[in-house]
């Protein structure tokens, strides 16, 4: 069988195993008994890896999470060739909406679209496209399962994989689809590193308030949380992420909604006052039954009018 691994995954594999080991390039390619030219390939992720070769790099099955696909030795041999369903699978464009915002601030949040082309030959090129949003499985499966799988099938009609990652506790649901990528990116949602694509809220949300809401109510599901105060009786909401530009994104549209919140301290924000917490529950609130628990527990439902 070929593996595809997540983008970059298969790279950071191969090197790792190599500086693990204080490797040349040309020892590692020894010690795989394959040649250097194919290692290349390996590094460049322009060939699928084998799953023997796999098992040899990595024993402890670190990566094993990362892999998205598996496919036959000869898959790029058989008659016609067999392209990624991101090639031809059709999806229902949406028009904007508040579902669409909603799921747009999750993806902002805890999810992720990936783009890899590769080639099994000079003339043969192939794609994996794929989004994918990642939770908790002990704290988030209804969330993602219940709810966002629900607003994705109804968004775009397709079939949408739910699974967990082996060895861990996180989960995942996820479409693959180069139409359904595709239209994310025009919709401001590049694939690839969210960090270094510096995503941020995009304008068709913040014109439309309705929509700013529900695309809060997403990332703060994801990227958010609720708690009591050590020894006061009093709450906090709290939202954490590394992407300084969606943090001030997020800060703005607070304050544009007349919540007041604290200014972004390290990588988080924090809403506390009661009077605060009462708008940001009536304007913003939360769909995840991991914060709505809590809101429940602590009474802080009875802050909301």
């Amino acid at each position: 069988m070929r593996l595809k691994f997540v983008e970059g995954k298969q790279k950071e594999m191969i090197k790792k195993f190599k500086e693990d080991n204080n490797l040349t390039w040309n020892q590692l390619a020894e010690i795989l008994e394959i040649k250097f030219g194919k290692l290349k390939t390996y590094v460049d992720e322009t060939s699928l890896i084998g799953e023997v070769l796999y098992k040899k790099l990595d024993k402890k099955r670190k990566y094993f999470q990362f892999i998205i696909e598996r496919k036959e030795d000869n898959w790029g041999r058989k008659k016609g060739g067999i392209n990624s369903n991101g090639n031809t699978k059709k999806i229902n464009i949406p028009k904007e909406s508040k579902e669409f915002a909603e799921f747009y601030g999750a993806m902002l949040g805890d999810g992720n679209s990936h783009r890899t082309k590769y080639y099994n030959s000079i003339s043969d090129k192939r794609g994996i496209y794929m989004i994918r949003i990642v939770g908790d499985s002990r704290l988030d499966k209804d969330y993602l399962i219940n709810y966002i799988k629900p607003i994705i099938e109804k968004l775009f009609l397709v079939n949408v994989r739910q699974g967990i990652f082996k060895n861990t506790n996180a989960m995942f649901v996820e479409v693959h689809g180069c139409r359904l990528v595709e239209f994310l990116e025009k919709k401001g949602f590049p694939p690839g590193n969210k960090i270094k694509n510096k995503l941020r809220i995009p304008g068709w949300i913040r014109r439309n308030e309705l929509y700013l809401r529900k695309c809060l109510r997403g990332l703060y599901d994801t990227d958010g949380s609720v708690y009591k105060l050590t020894n006061q009786n009093s709450h906090q909401i709290c939202f954490t992420n590394v992407n300084f530009q969606l943090m001030n994104d997020v800060r703005d549209s607070l304050l544009n909604l007349g919540i007041n919140c604290s200014k972004i301290s390290n990588k988080d924000l924090y809403i506390t006052k009661k009077s605060e917490l009462r708008k940001f529950l009536k304007l913003v609130g939360f769909s995840n039954n991991r914060h709505l628990k809590k809101v429940k527990m602590w009474n802080l439902d009875k802050i909301a009018p």
